[in-house]
């Protein structure tokens, strides 16, 4: 199963694939890597997962959709529901050259990793990333609807009723879609903002020092941070 949708974000149009079949999802990434091969070895990644809210302390609901933006192009795999995990996803995310941006994107490693085996090989925590940029170490503390409102001055939606909904129906509702798909493409415009594929190029994985991420945020951008 797969659906095609265009959610609209402040002017922007995200074309986006919906689906539980692995091979869309190889056709995805086909895509976006034919798209974007100039440009491979500094290929920013939004990535976001959902699952079903654990809401007991035995609860321990595995991910049910993995979203990745690249440009206006996003994938919502419901990987809960799809046979298999294709190998061209595992050797995406498992690929050193891309960076796979997030907020809280360590814990969402893990998830994935503890849930289906997946490995990601370069990731870079926007809150991290804004607080060294930005010097500010207020940074560290924020969820991405505050990161959007401070550096993109843009409000993003995040109603309770979507946040903690069935990400595990086996079909996902217009509002679901569109909360996924956003959450996917603002973390992709935020690492590209933040200028996520210089972080640590000499090194794989995430570089939280300070010396290691050259401060190349503009003026402009600054003042508005900081006003």
């Amino acid at each position: 199963m797969f659906s095609v949708c265009e959610f609209g974000f402040y002017g922007d149009q995200i074309h986006t694939c919906i689906t539980d079949d692995p091979d869309v999802v190889t056709r995805w990434i086909g895509d976006v890597e034919r798209a974007f091969l100039l440009w491979l070895n500094r290929l920013v990644v939004g990535l976001d997962i959902e699952w079903r809210p654990n809401l007991e302390p035995s609860d321990a609901h595995p991910v049910a959709t993995l979203q990745l933006c690249v440009g206006h192009d996003c994938l919502v795999f419901q990987i809960l529901q799809a046979k298999y995990v294709p190998v061209s996803l595992r050797a995406f995310l498992a690929n050193p050259t891309y960076t796979f941006v997030g907020v809280g994107i360590q814990d969402d490693a893990t998830k994935l990793s503890d849930d289906y085996g997946l490995t990601l090989s370069r990731m870079v925590d926007l809150r991290a990333l804004a607080m060294e940029r930005f010097r500010n170490p207020s940074f560290g503390y924020m969820g991405l609807k505050k990161l959007v409102k401070v550096i993109l001055r843009k409000e993003l939606e995040k109603p309770k009723e979507i946040t903690l909904s069935r990400w595990d129906d086996k079909e996902l509702t217009a509002r679901q879609a569109e909360y996924a798909c956003l959450d996917a493409f603002v973390t992709f415009e935020l690492g590209m903002i933040l200028q996520a594929w210089l972080v640590g190029r000499a090194r794989v994985g995430w570089c939280a020092r300070a010396n290691c991420i050259p401060n190349m945020i503009s003026p402009i951008l600054l003042r508005q941070v900081h006003s």
